[in-house]
């Protein structure tokens, strides 16, 4: 048979009839003519593809499938001790019973048509993260922790117009790159990013944060819990030194520890960021986040957000109530090339699923499984601590994940790394890469999913790694 003539029962529209129609619609006699404006010629392949043999029924392609993805070492049948921003959490049913429905499936960003509740459930979810985080302003969701930080910075930017961001230079080094990113999108760098010098539990320095403090700060970004864990002591006379200079000062939370740390806005956080991939969601393989932004209720934050918001209002029936957008002019899709800032990609499913997460927990659920992740994150390091040459690090209290060094056992992270897998455990995040001043480091993670049996044989595998 010729190949242009296979039909795949699992590809739309590949019956050559159909296909041939659809050519003769749009006036195309070759699918390639539809490529021909947007890839040069040069850069077209023009040999023949080293496909293996097309698999046509759909079983056999559901187990090759399989097959493949069985080669893959997941945190489903390993344990996993790894965090550095996406971390294994518990994940009710209730949340995959709903985000699971029908009318929620492609709750991407849409308009009203046919959305079957989507805006009220994107509504109850600002309105639940705003109480966790003890502001009054959300926008629907970003595409992550990283896009949610950078629009931060481009907010304070808008709002006093200076050029500056200071930032701390342990910060997650992935949200690091994609902040430098999105504030030289110009061909001029419009936002001049400044590190600010931390200790080795990631903490700032206060006095270099007054050296570089000036009137052409826009704002003053932190992590707290800290990229390392480290809860920042600090936090409060960071955000006074912020403000009597006039900037705006910007709190990178994860929203699962405001069950028992203090929410940013109440030690002087004017914008409030994070990844809430935590709340309910599963580990995705890089997908399964989604950033946000809270501010307080003032025009002067409002009209900055990039992104759509919702809001609640009354109808011409007494008693009753529609959910709609909030400043529609406000965003790209209202004011298209006007706008200060282009909307993306947005993470509706996953909003309405951590709207899920926070109403089954409620604020005791919140404050339970934050106090339960630091007790186990604390018996864990006291544990490894015992390790003969090993050296956990942490500068006082933490939050879930801890840094430990292992220079004193001539061994690198990474060799130490790839013997836990032969336990079937995933060790830390290898530090040695970004930050190699801290020498062979790794993050350790621990959350509420992670027993006692669980962190016991975390150290009996380093102990019997690190010993021989």
């Amino acid at each position: 048979m010729n190949k242009k003539q296979i039909v795949y029962p699992y590809i739309p529209n590949s019956v050559p009839e159909v296909k041939a129609e659809m050519m003769k619609v749009i006036g195309i006699n070759d699918p390639m003519e539809l490529y021909e404006r947007e890839i040069p010629e040069e850069l077209r392949f023009k040999g023949e593809m080293q496909l293996p043999e097309p698999i046509y029924d759909e079983y056999s392609i559901k187990r090759h499938t399989e097959e493949l993805l069985g080669k893959n070492k997941n945190a489903q049948d390993h344990l996993c001790f790894l965090g550095a921003g996406c971390a294994p959490h518990f994940v009710p049913a209730l949340c995959d019973e709903v985000n699971g429905r029908g009318e929620f499936l492609t709750a991407y960003v849409g308009e009203s048509i046919a959305d079957h509740g989507k805006w009220q459930a994107l509504f109850e979810y600002t309105s639940l993260m705003a109480e966790l985080c003890d502001m009054d302003i959300l926008s629907i969701p970003m595409y992550d922790g990283g896009t949610a930080a950078s629009s931060s910075v481009r907010m304070a930017n808008r709002i006093n117009g200076r050029g500056t961001v200071l930032v701390p230079e342990k910060m997650n080094p992935e949200n690091m790159l994609i902040m430098k990113n999105y504030t030289n999108s110009m061909p001029e760098p419009d936002i001049k990013m400044v590190t600010i010098k931390c200790d080795g539990a990631g903490l700032i320095d206060l006095d270099d944060l007054r050296s570089k403090i000036s009137s052409d700060v826009c704002a003053v970004f932190i992590e707290n819990p800290t990229y390392l864990g480290s809860v920042e002591v600090n936090a409060e006379a960071i955000g006074k030194i912020a403000k009597k200079a006039g900037a705006e000062y910007i709190v990178y939370v994860d929203p699962i520890s405001l069950g028992v740390m203090e929410a940013p806005a109440n030690y002087g956080a004017t914008i409030t960021c994070g990844d809430f991939h935590s709340l309910g969601m599963h580990l995705g393989a890089g997908g399964c986040q989604g950033g946000f932004i809270a501010t307080y209720d003032d025009m002067k934050y409002i009209s900055e957000f990039k992104d759509l918001m919702y809001g609640l209002s009354e109808t011409s029936v007494e008693g009753e109530y529609g959910f709609g957008e909030v400043l529609y002019g406000r965003t790209s899709y209202g004011s298209r090339d006007k706008a200060n800032e282009f909307t993306g990609t947005s993470t509706g499913l996953w909003a309405i699923t951590a709207g899920v997460y926070l109403a089954t927990m409620g604020p005791q659920g919140m404050e339970e499984v934050g106090t339960t992740i630091m007790q186990r994150s604390q018996y864990a390091a006291q544990k490894i601590s015992a390790l003969p040459g090993v050296e956990v690090k942490t500068g006082g209290p933490f939050f879930q994940e801890f840094v430990v060094n292992f220079d004193m056992t001539g061994k690198t992270v990474a060799e130490i790394n790839k013997a836990l897998l032969g336990y079937k455990i995933f060790g830390g995040k290898d530090l040695s890469l970004d930050f190699p001043a801290m020498g062979q480091s790794a993050l350790y993670c621990v959350t509420e999913i992670h027993t006692q049996q669980d962190i016991d044989k975390l150290v009996y595998a380093l102990n019997g790694v690190v010993s021989c």
